[in-house]
């Protein structure tokens, strides 16, 4: 199998700042100008997030491979801006009339786009990062992960998702992830015993640690205890995803990467190219390690509203599966225990995918530190947030609740919860 590889850019160095203080700048290493990591520290240390955070495909060393690549679309989806930002409000507990500027005054985000109806009202960039970064999804990419599941299971190359994960990828089985159907890896419910902390010594380490020294089949070799049935219970877990980029592997004979650029990156319209971190063997980490310009995410999040459907290009048709989308996204289409404030104490799960508590279908790409794009498809509304927090958990900090509250007020702006 060929994998291509990238004529790696420059780690940008030079940046722009502004007068003002920029939330947890002095932590975040603004007098060091940003600087990027390395394989070691580009995760961990605060003081190289940001550097690290928008140039993460550059960094070398990291999973022990390189990064896989989707090239963009000849002709990108254009993305109108507003001529004058919204009047858009807030409120956190009792404080209200909050703007777009206190948010970023409060809140470590290093990019901010808010779009409706394909058009861009807002889109704001903090600690020197500019609309020609490359940011860091983390677990964002779950979704992505997701979407290619669903075009996979369209073109046949997945018969079911009801089939075991080591019918499409042999070298699972014998482990708890090949006896896993594929529709339960989706939704996070192998029973595995799998604990996600990012401390570095929870089970995503060992796991980690076994699939840097001989891929994710490997990795799937060190978790083996079960705690439930599978299919019962929701359970955070990482390398599920990783799981189901070798499902994807096996079923198409291409990487994601190569898989999804004809499929997703190209008909959606992505001015820049998406940069994979893969490991060694060329299989994409696909639990995070994607990286993108914030107008791509925006791009994205947009295809996802509209239902995969680009709203430009209707003779595309249906670029991702409206089916399989509806059915990712849509909590009432799973179990109770996948459902929000069962699932965990607000969210639900689809397909890779987090869900919101309500009548209304609305659901957020989620990763650590603060990336993520919320999707309210009946509104054609999308805000891209990609920050540099202090915790990988943002319900540990402030952000959590705020980002959810900015959100809130956005929707609401529009029509009602």
């Amino acid at each position: 199998m060929k994998f291509r590889t990238i004529f790696w850019l420059p780690l940008v160095a030079s940046f722009s700042f502004v007068a003002s203080a920029e939330p947890n700048e002095a932590a975040l290493c603004k007098a060091q100008g940003y600087p990027v990591g390395t394989a070691r520290t580009w995760f961990m240390d605060p003081c190289v997030r940001v550097g690290s955070f928008s140039n993460h495909a550059e960094i070398p060393g990291i999973f022990g491979g390189v990064a896989n690549v989707m090239q963009p679309a000849p002709k990108p989806l254009a993305l109108p801006k507003a001529e004058k930002e919204p009047a858009y409000s807030w409120k956190v507990d009792a404080q209200g009339g909050l703007t777009v500027d206190d948010y970023l005054k409060r809140q470590p985000a290093m990019a901010l786009l808010v779009i409706k109806d394909g058009v861009i009202q807002v889109e704001r960039y903090q600690y020197g990062r500019t609309a020609e970064h490359r940011f860091l999804s983390n677990s964002m990419a779950k979704t992505i992960t997701a979407m290619g599941i669903g075009l996979a299971l369209r073109e046949g190359s997945i018969k079911s998702l009801d089939d075991k994960a080591e019918i499409y990828a042999p070298t699972l089985a014998g482990t708890i992830y090949g006896e896993a159907t594929v529709r339960n890896l989706l939704r996070m419910s192998s029973g595995a015993k799998f604990e996600e902390l990012y401390n570095g010594a929870d089970d995503l380490a060992r796991y980690g640690a076994a699939a840097y020294k001989g891929g994710a089949a490997s990795g799937a070799k060190v978790i083996t205890t079960r705690l439930n049935t599978q299919g019962l219970h929701f359970n955070y877990a990482s390398a599920e995803t990783d799981m189901l980029a070798l499902v994807m592997r096996g079923a198409t004979g291409q990487s994601m990467s190569a898989y999804l650029e004809t499929r997703l990156w190209q008909p959606m319209g992505a001015q820049t190219s998406g940069l994979w971190r893969a490991g060694s063997d060329g299989l994409e980490r696909a639990g995070g390690n994607f990286n993108a310009t914030a107008q791509d995410y925006a791009r994205l999040g947009i295809l996802l509203a509209n239902d995969g459907m680009r709203p430009d290009r209707p003779d595309l048709g249906e670029i991702l599966p409206k089916d399989f989308l509806i059915e990712a996204t849509d909590w009432r289409r799973h179990p109770e225990a996948f459902a929000p404030r069962k699932a965990t104490p607000y969210y639900g799960y689809g397909y890779q995918v987090w869900t919101f508590p309500g009548t209304k279908r609305r659901f957020a790409l989620l990763g650590v530190y603060g990336q993520s794009i919320f999707v309210d498809p009946a509104q054609k509304l999308v805000m891209v947030h990609l920050a540099a927090n202090a915790t990988a958990k943002t319900g540990q900090t402030s952000m959590g609740r705020e980002v959810g509250s900015l959100w809130y007020g956005l929707v609401t702006h529009y029509g009602s919860w």
